[in-house]
C-alpha cells in the first residue's frame, strides 16, 4: 500500500508540472510578442505602466463599467487574484472608463471587488495599442512583458480548467509556454 501511495503521489507531481491545455477560446501565440508600454493611472491618479509588473506573469484585462460582459466577469477575476495573486502572478484590470477612478471605485463597492487594484486609461489608448476587437479583452503576459496569448470576450477566470492552465504557466521559470503542444510540427 505504501508503494502504491508513493507511486500515485509521484504521478500527480509529474502530471501537475506539465503545461495544462488552454481553456476554450484562449488563443496562444506561436511565439511571444512585445506588448506596447501602456500608461494608466491608479485609484489615486498616480501614473503607472506595465513595466511595474515585469518579473510576474500578468493577466491584463481591458474592461469598462458600461460593458455588461465585463461587469459579469469581474467577480471571477477578483476571485482569481485572491487565489493566485502572488509575487509571481497578478491580475491587472485596466478600465477604459472616461469617468475616472470614482466610477470604478463605485462599481467595485457595488459588487464587492476586494482583491483587484484600480488601473484606468481614460484616453482608451490601450485598446488601440493592443489592437483589441472589443471588450473585454484579456492578454496573458509573460515575466519578460511579452504577450503569450489572449482571450476576447468574457470568461470564467476562476474555473478549474482556467486555474490549472494559469498555474502551469506561472510554474514555468520563464512564465511562458515554449511551443504549445497542439502547434508542434511533425517531422
Amino acid at each position: 500500500m505504501k508503494r502504491l501511495a508513493l507511486a500515485i503521489a509521484a504521478l500527480i507531481a509529474v502530471m501537475g508540472s506539465a503545461a495544462a491545455e488552454p481553456p476554450q477560446n484562449f488563443v496562444l501565440r506561436d511565439a511571444p510578442a512585445p506588448v506596447p508600454e501602456l500608461q494608466f493611472t491608479d485609484s489615486e491618479g498616480k501614473p503607472g505602466t506595465l513595466a511595474e509588473f515585469r518579473g510576474k506573469v500578468v493577466l491584463l484585462n481591458l474592461w469598462a463599467t458600461w460593458c455588461l460582459p465585463c461587469r459579469k466577469e469581474m467577480p471571477t477575476l477578483d476571485r482569481l487574484q485572491a487565489s493566485l495573486g502572488s509575487p509571481d502572478f497578478e491580475v491587472v484590470t485596466l478600465s477604459i472608463d472616461r469617468g475616472g477612478p470614482e466610477v470604478v471605485k463605485k462599481f467595485y463597492a457595488e459588487i464587492g471587488i476586494q482583491h483587484l487594484a484600480i488601473h484606468i486609461d481614460t484616453s482608451s489608448k490601450a485598446g488601440f495599442a493592443l489592437a483589441t476587437a472589443g471588450l473585454p479583452t484579456t492578454l496573458l503576459i509573460d515575466r519578460q512583458g511579452q504577450e503569450i496569448g489572449r482571450l476576447v470576450g468574457p470568461a470564467e477566470w476562476d474555473a478549474p480548467d482556467m486555474i490549472a492552465f494559469l498555474k502551469s504557466i506561472i510554474a514555468q521559470k520563464q512564465g511562458r509556454l515554449a511551443v504549445p503542444p497542439q502547434k508542434e510540427q511533425a517531422s
